[in-house]
């Protein structure tokens, strides 16, 4: 049984695009798992996906494009604020402006460029380069 969904679904599209596949199932499905891959299909890491019920909690079926370098889930999930961006795109982020960081906040699941158009924090919950 999955102790951190998140954290399977994220390790799994990222063995798969280091392993050279163009196409990954994820499962179970759920809201979450859906939000993060929503903000990285919109940044162009991965191209398109869908949600297939089957009755066992469904599953995503992932199309990738070979844009993904590293992503992952930071535990434990830190509470930021609004001015400490910076500091965490520095911890996780390979280089300014490149990558995302991805947060929960009580707008939604949101990248740290929206956050900070928002002007709100929110708690880390992974980063994609």
């Amino acid at each position: 049984m999955a102790q951190e969904p998140l954290a399977n679904a994220l390790s799994s599209i990222k063995n798969a695009a280091h392993a050279g596949k163009i196409e990954v199932e994820i499962r179970p499905a759920s809201k979450l798992i859906d939000g993060v891959l929503k903000l990285i299909k919109e940044s162009k890491y991965i191209g398109s996906y869908e949600r297939i019920e089957d009755g066992k909690g469904g599953k995503f079926k992932i199309k990738l494009v070979g844009n993904l370098n590293d992503c992952g889930v930071i535990k434990p999930r830190h509470p930021i604020k609004y001015r400490e961006f910076e500091r965490w795109e520095s911890r996780f982020l390979p280089a300014r402006d490149f990558g995302l960081l991805i947060l929960t906040t009580n707008k939604g699941v949101v990248d740290q460029q929206k956050a900070k158009e928002l002007g709100i924090g929110g708690r880390l919950l992974a980063y994609v380069y």
